[in-house]
């Protein structure tokens, strides 16, 4: 990869306007720093976030911007203040690759809630410089937010977990949520979803899926091991599991009603949101006050939480339900993946993919 104090030409596949249509695109990464990492990107998964973002759905994209937040690499180089990493380790990258380092959340390390988190793509770095994500041939990132893969976790089936995974499991753990015995209810079954199931499956949790058709409910039963299926449109079945949850992990990412999922809940149950949504939701307050329960959302995980979540897979022998793609399937891969059309999460091998040697047309 060079020297330390040379920087570094790599190709990404980058969206150039609000179509999303992804090409390749030949930029530079910054001069490795004292605790930075190089990593050689592996693989990485497609989040829905990356759909929002390419295509501008937040009205924040700036261009050209090479998504991806679901990174597994191999280190190839490291600064001389790293400690935690070496050359050959096996490393993921999620979301966030910066924070200030001095707020209360930062201290409290949940740093992914601090205002001046820095994305690890779509966003600017410290030194001016647009940031740039996983869909590329190799990243620079603190050595903070980098994790060690586990030995026991195939770094393609670890790509979801750095998103999905930790996504789910930290409101779990922040909430009180872990017990054995809970009733919990995940509403959409796509690529967080999924996880969910499988997540509150191994804390011993009851799990119910609930989606608005019947189209699931045998990949729902049988393949992910739910215990109930509800079919949202149904009202008969919708009014008979009333106040039946403990929880609700809402991973649906477009506008959708809150008050049919509130009736679900216990008392003091809890609707936790996870989907990006761009525009209010609304619901009627006694569907809140007359259960004293709470809408509330969670946001990714913490480092420390990420840590915990891969290694909580390996000890339970969990895995990510992928679809593995090249890089040149890219852009179909985010067109199905709008569609909803994956079993759960597709994975672009980005090293298999010689993106190197693709011809990037002008930025």
């Amino acid at each position: 990869m060079g020297s330390l104090a040379a920087e570094k030409t790599v190709t990404g596949w980058a969206a150039r306007d609000a179509s999303g249509h992804l090409t390749p695109y030949n930029y530079t990464l910054r001069k490795t720093g004292p605790e930075d990492v190089v990593v050689k990107v592996l693989y990485c998964g497609i989040c829905h976030t990356d759909i929002h973002q390419a295509k501008n759905h937040l009205g924040a994209s700036k261009y050209p911007m090479v998504p991806g937040h679901e990174v597994v690499g191999e280190v190839v180089e490291v600064g001389p203040e790293v400690t935690k990493y070496s050359a050959g380790d096996v490393v993921g990258v999620g979301v966030i690759v910066g924070c200030c380092r001095e707020c209360h959340p930062c201290k409290a390390n949940v740093e992914q809630y601090c205002n001046k988190r820095i994305w690890s793509y779509n966003d600017v770095y410290t030194d001016g410089r647009p940031t740039q994500g996983g869909f590329a041939s190799a990243m620079v990132v603190d050595q903070k937010f980098v994790v060690k893969i586990p030995a026991g976790l195939a770094p393609e089936q670890a790509a979801p977990l750095l998103c999905a995974g930790v996504t789910v499991y930290s409101p779990l753990k922040h909430f009180g949520l872990m017990s054995p015995g809970l009733r919990g209810g995940v509403l959409g079954l796509g690529g967080v979803g999924h996880m969910g199931v499988k997540v509150a499956k191994s804390m011993g949790h009851h799990v119910t899926v609930i989606s608005s058709s019947a189209r699931k409910r045998g990949e729902a039963m049988d393949d992910l091991g739910a215990d109930a299926y509800l079919v949202s449109s149904d009202a008969a079945a919708m009014a008979a599991a009333g106040d039946s949850l403990d929880y609700i992990i809402d991973t649906v990412p477009v506008h959708h009603p809150l008050e049919p999922y509130l009736a679900l809940l216990k008392l003091d149950g809890k609707l936790i949101l996870m989907g990006v949504i761009n525009q209010p939701l609304s619901f009627i307050s006694p569907m809140v006050m007359l259960g004293r329960k709470a809408i509330t959302g969670s946001f990714i995980g913490s480092m420390a939480e990420t840590e915990e979540v891969l290694n909580f897979c390996v000890d339970k022998g969990l895995t990510s339900q992928i679809e593995v793609v090249k890089m040149d399937y890219v852009n179909q891969a985010l067109e199905r993946l709008e569609r909803n059309d994956v079993r759960y999460r597709f994975v672009v091998d980005v090293a298999g993919s010689n993106i190197d040697d693709a011809d990037a047309p002008p930025a």
